[in-house]
C-alpha cells in the first residue's frame, strides 16, 4: 500500500536517489580522510535524504533533489562538455518528473 501512494515518476526519482545516496556513501567512505571527503559524503547523504522525503511527499525534498543536481551541473562544468551535458540532461527529467500535475498534487497533499 506504501508504494501505490504515490504517482510512479516521484517513486522511481525517489528510488534513484536512494540509490545513488547509499550506494555513493558507502563507495566514498574510505575517502573520509581525504581533503574533500567530508564534502563529498554530505552530497551523498543529501541525495539519500531527498530520497527519503520524497517518498514522504515533503515538498522541499523535490527541491533539495533539484539542488542536488544543479550542484553536478556546476561541478561537471569543470570537466568535459560531455559530462555536462548529461548532468544537464539529468536535471531536466528529474525536474520533468518531479513538477508532473500529478506529482505536483502528490507534493502539495491534494492526492487521495
Amino acid at each position: 500500500m506504501f508504494w501505490k501512494s504515490r504517482p510512479v515518476p516521484v517513486l522511481v526519482v525517489a528510488l534513484l536517489f536512494l540509490a545513488v545516496g547509499g550506494v555513493g556513501f558507502v563507495y566514498h567512505f574510505r575517502e573520509l580522510s581525504a581533503p574533500d571527503g567530508i564534502w563529498i559524503e554530505l552530497t551523498e547523504f543529501l541525495a539519500f535524504v531527498s530520497g527519503v522525503f520524497l517518498l514522504l511527499g515533503q515538498n522541499w525534498a523535490r527541491w533539495l533533489a533539484i539542488a542536488w543536481m544543479a550542484f553536478h551541473v556546476v561541478l561537471s562544468a569543470f570537466g568535459s562538455f560531455r559530462e555536462t551535458a548529461i548532468h544537464a540532461v539529468f536535471l531536466a527529467v528529474i525536474a520533468w518528473l518531479l513538477f508532473r500535475p500529478d506529482s505536483s498534487r502528490f507534493f502539495s497533499g491534494a492526492n487521495t
